[in-house]
């Protein structure tokens, strides 16, 4: 069955979809009043069927309303270090397929790249984050955002209820970890984490982690560790 994300919760029995979405729906699927889709919003899935249509809108039924059967328990936020070339892409595919509930990058001393222009860069992170919830059938997008410094992150990272830090250095087995539903974890770039870095992060609280002997590519170790915190906690 069709899936679409509306950025509003519907009011009353009917709900109205317009945009790209409506022009897809009429044009693209060539779907027909009386047909069956679902519209999602944060973790919440409607089953409408479509009433009617006009150029650009489309308007459903709102039959029912329940959570997404598809989202985790595990409210997991991954802290990345701001990786070269298309790595972020693959990263925030992979970690939306997987169910992490939030993506946000940021840069520390042994970043490479740079973002110049975030808010350009962000919209395209964006519309993949949505394209990976739409492909893996999620109950909602994740939220995709920038933090320019390593402190800033670390300063967020620590208001989780457990805030894990990978370091290859120093750190427990990230099997042996104690998750709990509100789980962030924070994954440096190419070169890792500077030492003064982690050492700050651990003082202010965040919980150093190991994932053993090997040493992960930055873009491998943030879908490992998503998918073994989400097998963990019960979700795969």
């Amino acid at each position: 069955m069709p899936r679409f994300f509306i950025d509003t919760e519907p009011l009353g029995d009917t709900y109205t979809i317009t945009g790209a979405d409506a022009v897809h729906i009429g044009r693209s699927l060539r779907m027909r009043i009386g047909d069956e889709l679902t519209l999602c919003r944060r973790g919440t899935e409607y089953l409408c069927r479509i009433e009617g249509f006009t150029t650009d809108t489309v308007t459903v039924e709102i039959m029912s309303a329940q959570p997404s059967a598809n989202e985790p328990s595990l409210g997991l936020t991954v802290y990345q270090a701001l990786p070269k070339s298309d790595k972020a892409e693959f990263i925030i595919q992979k970690c939306t397929e997987l169910g992490a509930s939030e993506l946000v990058f940021f840069e520390s001393k042994r970043c490479v790249a740079h973002l110049t222009d975030p808010d350009k860069k962000l919209i395209r992170y964006e519309r993949i984050a949505l394209e990976a919830a739409k492909q893996s059938g999620r109950g909602l997008v994740p939220q995709v955002r920038y933090i320019p410094d390593m402190a800033g992150a670390v300063r967020e990272l620590v208001t989780h209820e457990t805030p894990l830090l990978c370091y290859e250095k120093d750190g427990a087995r990230l099997s042996d970890v104690a998750v709990t539903s509100d789980t962030a974890v924070m994954i440096g770039s190419e070169g890792g984490f500077d030492p003064e870095e982690a050492d700050l992060a651990a003082q202010m609280g965040a919980k150093p982690i190991w994932l053993g002997n090997r040493i992960l590519r930055c873009e491998t170790a943030p879908v490992a560790v998503t998918a073994i915190l989400m097998h963990i906690f019960g979700d795969i």
